[in-house]
């Protein structure tokens, strides 16, 4: 399904500090993720910010798997031990609670493509139990912090689907608002522009986060790649799931 999900897209090894992709099942999102992940130029170390779906959180907020590896049905992908514990360190909303990650799927479904194309790289994963700008740009400065710490190469990735349970027209009308304010990437404004006008996208609080890490790194230009919706599978657009696969550079 991954080779499937990575077919036709560009092999263009593309270096950015950070991306947005899907986390539904490969068979909705995978070609969005797909084209995403098949264009960038993979680094060693890949931090994956996520929204904790399940609500089981024993930290400040910011959950991190702190030690040891995940497992999938293509193997082994090992954490980041290192760049975890200087993340940990640095900010106070940030612990080690494997309990927040035993039910998410956010991260996981993300992690067969990084084993496709980057075999080696390891993780750095954290689900977020909030979606208030205050804490999200804390966050984002200490992630940025983190990253300038690092001898190596770093990619930030936010895992979030857009709009839940609409219409297709309904959901790509508010993907536009969100999708604006990701173009500037402006963290604050998509955070407001979500609870403004009821946009369940999902991610939201772990887009602001890389929105603001990727700002503190020099960023200036996000290029949406994909945006796609499950009702080119289902074939029912009354009520859908869409979307969207976003670099940063």
């Amino acid at each position: 399904m991954v080779v499937d999900c990575l077919a036709g897209v560009p092999e263009e090894q593309l270096r950015r500090r950070a991306a947005i992709v899907p986390h539904a099942g490969l068979i909705y999102s995978g070609k969005c993720a797909g084209a995403v992940f098949g264009r960038l130029a993979l680094p060693s170390t890949i931090v994956i910010v996520a929204p904790n779906h399940t609500g089981r959180c024993n930290s400040p907020g910011a959950s991190l798997w702190l030690r040891g590896a995940f497992e999938t049905p293509l193997g082994v992908v090992a954490i980041d031990e290192a760049f975890a514990a200087t993340l940990e360190q640095s900010c106070d909303l940030v612990a080690d609670d494997p309990a927040a990650h035993r039910f998410e799927h956010a991260i996981e479904v993300e992690l067969p493509f990084l084993q496709v194309l980057a075999p080696g790289a390891r993780i750095v994963p954290l689900v977020l139990a909030w979606d208030d700008w205050e804490r999200s740009e804390r966050l984002g400065a200490s992630l940025a912090d983190a990253v300038r710490a690092t001898s190596g190469d770093v990619l930030v990735v936010a895992s979030s689907d857009m709009t839940h349970y609409e219409s297709a027209p309904s959901a790509e009308r508010k993907d536009r608002m969100a999708l604006a304010a990701i173009d500037r990437l402006d963290g604050y404004a998509l955070l407001e522009a979500c609870r403004r006008e009821q946009i369940s996208m999902c991610g939201r609080a772990p887009v602001a986060v890389v929105l603001k890490a990727a700002r503190a790194l020099g960023a200036g230009r996000a290029q949406l790649l994909d945006y796609r919706h499950s009702g080119a599978v289902t074939g029912d657009d009354a009520s859908v799931v869409t979307y969207a696969g976003i670099t940063i550079e």
